[in-house]
C-alpha cells in the first residue's frame, strides 16, 4: 500500500500506474494520481472479438463530492497545454492495487471516502464504488464520464459524428458512439442528468514524452447524481458481448449487480495463491477457442516470440499447464512454411511472419509443458506435429533466408527486414539487422534439434553438426567470450565483436547449455561486467561506441536505442540460470542468486506497472524503467526464477 503521499509525491504518483484486465483483451489502467497520461488510459477498453481489434469507450471521468463542509473533486484532468484543472483536487490519502485498485481521501469532518474499479473477469465491464464513512447526511457524488469508441492508438478530436443520445436500456442507458463501433452502456445507483458537450485539449503527458500527438477532445454525454443516503454509490461502464450479458445489465439493479460481482471477484481473487498469481493471470486472454499470451499493456497484443518466451513463466511455473496446451494448441495451427507469426497486427491484416526466433520459442516451450507432465493425445499430436514442421521447414529453407547451412548452423537475414527478438526498425532503417547467424539463434536452434531428436534421429544428426560449428566458429578467444554474428551478410567468416547479452543463451534460458567449464565461465563474466543491472541486462556495452545511456525523445531516438544499450528485465531470466549453471547449482549457489540478482529486481514491482515488470528501463544508472509498464515477458522469467530456477 501507498501511504501518506504528500503533494511532492505527486509526480511520483502520476508515474505509478494500476492495471485491471478482462481474460478477453479489454482492460482499463490509469495512474495512483488519478491523471490520465496516456492515449491508452481508459475505464472501458473493449476487444472485439480479437485481442487485436479493441476500441477505448470510456476514456475517463470527472468525480466531485459534495458534503455540507464543501466541494472536493476527487480527481484532475490536464489540459494543453500543460494545466490540471482543478489544481486543488482532493489529495489522496492511500492507495493499494490489492485485490484491485482502490484509493482512500481524507475528508474534513471526520469522514473518508473509498474509491474502488474492478474488472470482473470475463466481462467487457468495469465497475467503480465509492463509499463514505462518517455521516452521509447531505452528501452525493456527482460523476461525469468521458467517452470516445476509437482505436486504442489513435486521437479522438471534436466532431458532429458523434451520437451523443443515450438509449434506454431498462436499468442502464446506452450510447452508440459511431457506426462500427461497439456500443456503452452505463447503469448507477444515482440518477442521470443529459448535458452533452465537448471537453476539448485533454494533454497525456506520456504521449508528448514520446514525440507523439498528445491531445485529444473527449464526449460528455452528461453527469449522474448519487445520493450516499442510500448507500454506496456506483457506475458500472459494460459493453457486453451476447444476450446473456445484455439482459444483466438491463434486469439488474446497478447497486446489487455490482455487489454481486463484487463479491464474486473477491472470492476468485482470494482463492488465488498470491499477488504473482494474480498478475500472471492478467496476460492470459482468450483468442478463437483457445488462449494467447498478451505481449503487454497497454499497447502491445498477442506476439509469437513473446507468448512462448512467457508460457513458461506466466503458466508452468504457476502450475496452468491446461492454459499452457490451450496457447499451444491455438498456436500450432498458425505454422506456415516451418514459421509461426510474429505477430497478429490490429483488426483484419494477415499475420506477420518476419520473426526467425518465434517458431523456436515455440519448440522450448512444447518441450517445457511436456516435461512437466502427461497431456492427452489430442494436444500432444498437434504440438508434435507443429515442431516437425517448424524443423523441416527451416532445415531446407522458408523465408527471409532462414536455412541450415552446410555446418549445421542456422542463416537467417534479408536487407531491410529485421528477424531477431532485436528488432527496432524505423522506417527503412533496421536498427540491428544481425544478418548472417546470430549467437541465440543457434542456441535455440541447437535446442530444438536435440528436442526432436526424440522422435526422428535425423535432428540429433544435425544438432551434432550444429554443436560442433558452434563451439569452434563463435568463441572469441581475445575476449573469452561469443561473438554476437558469424558469417555476417553472408560473408563467410565475417564477425560481429560487439557485446551484447544474446550470447547468455549459450549458457542459460534453455534446456541444454551449449558451452561448459572455462568457456562458460568466460561468457558469464564478460556479460556481468558489462551488460548487467538491478534490473536486467544491457542489449549492449558501454563501451560501444553505438551505446545509448537513455531511452527517450521521439520515435527516431527512442527505437535508435531500443537495443542499444536499453535496459531489459527478461534477459534476467537466463542469466541467473547461466550464473547458477556456471556455480553450480547448489542449494547455497541458488540462496546467493537469490539474494545478488533476484531481491534487487523484486524492488521494481513497485515502479512503474505496481504489481509487473516494465519492458525496458535506461542502460544509465538509476535505470528509470520506461516503455510498455506491464510486461508479459519480464514478469515471467521474474516467476520462473521465483518459483522453478530458484526454488530451494
Amino acid at each position: 500500500m501507498l501511504r501518506g503521499r504528500s503533494a511532492g509525491d505527486n509526480l511520483n504518483m502520476a508515474e505509478l500506474e494500476w492495471l485491471e484486465t478482462d481474460g478477453l483483451g479489454g482492460f482499463a489502467s490509469g495512474t495512483v494520481s488519478l491523471v490520465r497520461t496516456r492515449r491508452y488510459h481508459a475505464l472501458l477498453l473493449r476487444a472485439d472479438g480479437s485481442p487485436c481489434r479493441r476500441f477505448v469507450l470510456v476514456n475517463g471521468l470527472e468525480a466531485v463530492l459534495h458534503t455540507p463542509e464543501g466541494s472536493f473533486a476527487l480527481n484532475s484532468q490536464r489540459y494543453s497545454p500543460g494545466v490540471l484543472v482543478p489544481a486543488g483536487s482532493c489529495q489522496v490519502g492511500s492507495f493499494t492495487a490489492e485485490p484491485w485498485p482502490a484509493w482512500t481521501f481524507d475528508l474534513p469532518g471526520g469522514r473518508t471516502l473509498r474509491q474502488e474499479i474492478f474488472i470482473p473477469r470475463g466481462q467487457s465491464a468495469a465497475v467503480l464504488t465509492w463509499r463514505l464513512t462518517g455521516s452521509t447526511a447531505g452528501c452525493s457524488l456527482v460523476a461525469r464520464p468521458f467517452l470516445s469508441g476509437r482505436d486504442p492508438h489513435s486521437l479522438q478530436h471534436e466532431n458532429p459524428a458523434f451520437a451523443f443520445a443515450p438509449v434506454s436500456a431498462g436499468a442502464a442507458l446506452v450510447w452508440n458512439p459511431y457506426p462500427g463501433v461497439p456500443p456503452v452502456a452505463i447503469a448507477s445507483s444515482g440518477a442521470f442528468s443529459p448535458a452533452p458537450d465537448w471537453y476539448r485539449r485533454f494533454l497525456y503527458a506520456e504521449e508528448q514524452a514520446r514525440g507523439l500527438d498528445a491531445e485529444e477532445d473527449l464526449a460528455a454525454p452528461g453527469v449522474w447524481t448519487m445520493d450516499f443516503a442510500t448507500g454506496a454509490a456506483v457506475l458500472i461502464l459494460a459493453s457486453p458481448d451476447g444476450e446473456a450479458g445484455w439482459n444483466e445489465i438491463r434486469n439488474t439493479p446497478a447497486g446489487e449487480l455490482a455487489a454481486g460481482w463484487r463479491e464474486s471477484e473477491r472470492k476468485r481473487r482470494d482463492s488465488s495463491p498470491g499477488p504473482l498469481h494474480r498478475a500472471a493471470e492478467a496476460y492470459l486472454v482468450k483468442r478463437g477457442h483457445g488462449l494467447t499470451i498478451i505481449a503487454g499493456y497497454p499497447w502491445f497484443t498477442d506476439w509469437g516470440r513473446d507468448t512462448f518466451i512467457s508460457l513458461r513463466g506466466l503458466c508452468l511455473a504457476t502450475g496452468w499447464r491446461e492454459a499452457a496446451c490451450s496457447i499451444l494448441v491455438e498456436w500450432a495451427a498458425h505454422v506456415s512454411a516451418g514459421m509461426l507469426p510474429n505477430f497478429f497486427p490490429d483488426g483484419s491484416a494477415p499475420p506477420e511472419f518476419n520473426s526467425v526466433d518465434a517458431s523456436l520459442w515455440y519448440i522450448v516451450a512444447v518441450q517445457a509443458l511436456l516435461q512437466s507432465g502427461p497431456v492427452p493425445a489430442a494436444v500432444s499430436a498437434p504440438l508434435h506435429s507443429a515442431v516437425n514442421a517448424i524443423l523441416a521447414g527451416y532445415a531446407r529453407g522458408t523465408r527471409f533466408g532462414i536455412r541450415a547451412d552446410e555446418d549445421g548452423l542456422l542463416y537467417a537475414g534479408q536487407t531491410g527486414v529485421q528477424l531477431t527478438w532485436m528488432d527496432a526498425k524505423v522506417g527503412d532503417w533496421v536498427v540491428t539487422p544481425r544478418i548472417g547467424k546470430p549467437v541465440e539463434v543457434q542456441a535455440l536452434w541447437i535446442n530444438a534439434l536435440r528436442f526432436g531428436a526424440k522422435s526422428n534421429p535425423v535432428w540429433g544428426y544435425l544438432a551434432d553438426r550444429a554443436l560442433a560449428s558452434f563451439r569452434a566458429k563463435f568463441w572469441h578467444a581475445e575476449q573469452e567470450c561469443l561473438y554476437d554474428v558469424i558469417d555476417v551478410d553472408f560473408h563467410p567468416g565475417a564477425v560481429d565483436r560487439s557485446i551484447r547479452p544474446n550470447q547468455i543463451f549459450a549458457l542459460g534460458g534453455l534446456p541444454e547449455p551449449l558451452l561448459t567449464g572455462r568457456q562458460a565461465a568466460g561468457v558469464l563474466r564478460i556479460v556481468e561486467e558489462n551488460l548487467l543491472t538491478p534490473i536486467g541486462l544491457r542489449t549492449l556495452s558501454p563501451d560501444h561506441p553505438d551505446y545509448r545511456p537513455h531511452y527517450g525523445g521521439g520515435v527516431l531516438a527512442r527505437d535508435g536505442a531500443y537495443h542499444q544499450g536499453t535496459v531489459w528485465p527478461w534477459l534476467m531470466g537466463p542469466f541467473v540460470e547461466g550464473w547458477l549453471r556456471v556455480h553450480g547449482g547448489t542449494p547455497e549457489a541458488k540462496a546467493t542468486a537469490r539474494q545478488r540478482f533476484l531481491v534487487p529486481l523484486a524492488a521494481h514491482l513497485q515502479d512503474a506497472g505496481l504489481g509487473h515488470l516494465c519492458e525496458i528501463a535506461d542502460g544509465a544508472a538509476p535505470h528509470q524503467p520506461c516503455g510498455c509498464p506491464f510486461q508479459a515477458w519480464s514478469l515471467a522469467e521474474y516467476i520462473r526464477l521465483e518459483l522453478q530456477v530458484l526454488r530451494p
